[in-house]
């Protein structure tokens, strides 16, 4: 993980001006949350999974890192494919690839969501999950 001191001067200032708090639960607006709760047992669910970490198939295109305002375009892929077969095309200098580089679990936890499957803890696995390139 990118300590305050890696990063750039603007990306500093972007972190410490950036209006975190728009996005927190207020009480007296339920509707202020971006996050519904569930209304049947997780078991009962059919889970896909998203991450920004900008993975992609062998042979699908890579996330453009030239992009100035980042590319905003996603990749689909099915969950039946081993996690280390994904690459990954990232540009933040805030993102430290070291770990998922070893383990995309850490970003992509398919193989955790397949033993939750194998438990009863999830009802079932979406046929394809989803990754866009976060920042």
């Amino acid at each position: 993980m990118a300590h305050m001191d890696d990063l750039s001067l603007s990306e500093r200032l972007l972190l410490k001006g950036y209006p975190f708090y728009r996005y927190a639960r207020r009480p007296e607006n339920p509707v202020s949350m971006a996050v519904a709760p569930l209304r049947k047992p997780l078991s009962n669910c059919t889970v896909a999974l998203v991450t920004t970490t900008g993975l992609n198939l062998p042979g699908q295109p890579p996330f453009d890192t030239t992009i100035r305002m980042g590319d905003s375009s996603f990749r689909e892929f099915p969950s039946t494919i081993s996690p280390q077969a994904l690459e990954m095309h990232h540009r933040s200098g805030a993102f430290d690839p070291i770990g998922i580089l070893r383990d995309r679990n850490l970003v992509l936890p398919l193989d955790r969501l397949r033993e939750m499957f194998i438990k009863g803890n999830i009802g079932a696995i979406a046929p394809h999950h989803y990754s866009f390139m976060g920042s």
